[in-house]
């Protein structure tokens, strides 16, 4: 995905709909000159609503939408007749989305199904019209009840971006490149950190047909949880990810040091973040030879599963989908 178009924040104003008034008209005809209340109760007013789209993958549709306006209702009118609803605004958004209130920052529901609705902000109720304020001691009441007014309020959208695996590693670790050999996608790919500014996905096939969705999540340093870097704001798509793939390169000067700092990070982040299935995957293989390989495994964190793999050679790469299926279906 082109990073300008990947967009997983956005800030609105929801403002729903009024509800219409209630009709105080009478009954008139030429037979009946002074005939009972039937006026009408007024519309509701139109609401705020998102809906799941399974198509969609970024919130850019709603980068520049700051103010999402839901219409009036109509007016009660005669004969009982109730008065037109005000229309509804329908705000598709991709799977993952979260809602928030700017206020309070409490999350008010993630969205992750297709044609999943939530109502974001409710339009205000019709006024009820005269006619059900007639009583015995009252038959010609000329009071019905205004519309509700609609309501105002402002929204966060954040999109936790929802993959199978996840591909977490510092700065030019490998992530993209093995996202570009597995799958279709064409990351950004230099060498010097930060390449990847955005995070991006990509399918992944495998045997007999099947598939599975790779993220590759921009590079994380130390301290990331406190800001650093790219700070928090890409931690958060790992958390919709099923398992995690550490990715940390064979040339690096302390491997269980550098997948150490990593899982700290995600711990001072979100502890739950740690309960997800891990592998480790040591990228760039072709840059050592079989001693220095047996040297790297016996100095490997413990109770992790682990692997040696090279994108630029194809080295078990095969190996590696076997391993990522099986920990996503385990």
């Amino acid at each position: 995905m082109a990073e300008q178009n990947f967009v997983d924040y956005v800030k609105i104003c929801f403002r729903s709909g009024k509800g219409g008034a209630g009709s105080t008209h009478f009954f008139r005809d030429r037979l009946n000159p002074r005939g009972g209340p039937d006026g009408g109760d007024g519309g509701n007013g139109g609401s705020i609503i998102l809906k799941g789209n399974e198509q969609l993958w970024t919130l850019l549709h709603l980068k520049y939408r700051k103010h999402v306006i839901a219409s009036n209702a109509e007016v009660g009118s005669a004969s009982r007749k109730t008065g037109a609803d005000g229309e509804d605004v329908i705000l598709e958004v991709p799977l993952g989305t979260v809602v928030k209130d700017v206020e309070t920052g409490e999350t008010l529901i993630e969205i992750t199904e297709h044609d999943q609705i939530y109502v974001g902000l409710k339009g205000g109720r019709g006024g009820r019209g005269n006619v059900h304020f007639k009583s015995p001691t009252n038959q010609s009441p000329r009071y019905a009840q205004p519309g509700e007014d609609g309501q105002e309020e402002w929204k966060i959208l954040e999109l936790k971006v929802l993959a199978d695996v996840g591909l977490v590693g510092f700065p030019n670790a490998g992530k993209s490149t093995l996202l570009s050999a597995v799958t279709a996608a064409k990351p950004k790919i230099a060498n010097y950190a930060f390449t990847t500014l955005k995070p991006n996905l990509g399918i992944v096939s495998y045997r007999n047909s099947r598939s599975f969705v790779m993220a590759d999540i921009p590079g994380i340093i130390e301290d990331a949880h406190l800001g650093k870097g790219l700070g928090i704001r890409f931690l958060r798509h790992i958390e919709r990810n099923a398992a995690l793939l550490f990715v940390v390169p064979a040339d690096s000067d302390d491997i269980k040091k550098e997948y150490e700092t990593l899982v700290n990070e995600l711990k001072m982040y979100n502890p739950e973040l740690l309960d997800k299935p891990r592998l480790l995957g040591i990228s760039k293989y072709d840059l050592i030879d079989e001693e220095l390989k047996e040297m790297i495994s016996t100095d490997l964190p413990q109770g992790v599963p682990f692997i040696f793999f090279s994108s630029a050679i194809q080295h078990n790469i095969i190996q590696l989908k076997d391993m990522l299926w099986k920990l996503i279906n385990d």
